[in-house]
């Protein structure tokens, strides 16, 4: 038996998975994976995204609009973002973010973006699953302004920005989550950006079907795969596998509050 964690960021809908979900949610449960947020990035997703999670108990959904998709549909609403947040499976608002690497001439429409899916985090409850990409300083800016209008809850989804964006969610409260990047062997400056930070402020992730860690790395990624990135994190904080994954495990049930309800 191995100790359980959650994979809190995956993309269970896309078609890297298409005609495999059995299977690739019983290779989860097998590694101890036990959990598993599928995120929805785009409006059109929706429906299959909510599909996903009512079929499986131990797979639940978020809903945002990617900053790399923000410019191709109609600013996000604010009630559309509460709307999809009833959900009963529905746990998080994301993702949202930043990127200014591949999508920095929609900068401006990204930053109203993201202000609004701050609300709806503000109102739902819900935590904010964060993007960030090539735009540390107005990310960790915004995200300050909007606490200062009012608390919410947050996590730096596959975090490998800067050891100074970190601190800014880290001071406001926030979680980083751990991905394959945290376990590629040229990333040692993330790895000691993780290990400054409060375990108790410690997530583990996927981002499948990308960033699979060693020994998988170049091929697909799955859920079951977040058992090499916690490896690596127990070794980043000094820890056995078993109190890494425990501690891991209830960051995920004080954030995603309403997975555990």
């Amino acid at each position: 038996m191995h100790p359980e964690i959650t994979d809190s960021h995956c993309h269970l809908d896309f078609a890297d998975f298409d005609g495999e979900l059995p299977e690739i949610i019983a290779r989860a449960k097998a590694a101890g994976v036990g959990q598993m947020v599928t995120i929805c990035t785009k409006r059109a997703g929706l429906a299959n995204v909510q599909s996903i999670s009512e079929s499986y108990p131990d797979v639940f959904h978020a809903f945002g609009i990617h900053p790399m998709s923000v410019a191709e549909e109609p600013l996000i609403t604010v009630d559309e973002l509460k709307a999809a947040a009833a959900h009963p499976k529905c746990v998080g608002i994301g993702e949202t973010g930043l990127d200014y690497h591949y999508t920095a001439e929609s900068a401006e429409a990204q930053q109203a973006s993201l202000r609004l899916h701050i609300e709806a985090a503000r109102e739902t409850g819900l935590p904010l699953i964060i993007h960030a990409r090539a735009a540390d300083d107005d990310i960790a800016a915004i995200l300050r302004e909007g606490y200062e209008d009012g608390p919410y809850s947050c996590v730096m989804h596959c975090f490998s920005s800067s050891a100074e964006l970190a601190k800014a969610a880290l001071d406001l409260g926030f979680y980083l989550s751990m991905s394959g990047i945290a376990a590629f062997p040229k990333s040692q400056e993330l790895r000691d950006i993780f290990a400054a930070a409060p375990l108790e402020r410690i997530l583990v992730e996927t981002d499948s079907p990308y960033l699979a860690p060693p020994p998988h790395r170049g091929k697909r990624n799955e859920p079951a795969y977040t058992a090499h990135t916690a490896k690596v994190g127990a070794e980043v904080f000094g820890l056995s596998y078993e109190d890494f994954a425990a501690a891991t495990q209830a960051n995920f049930a004080r954030l995603f509050t309403k997975a555990v309800a």
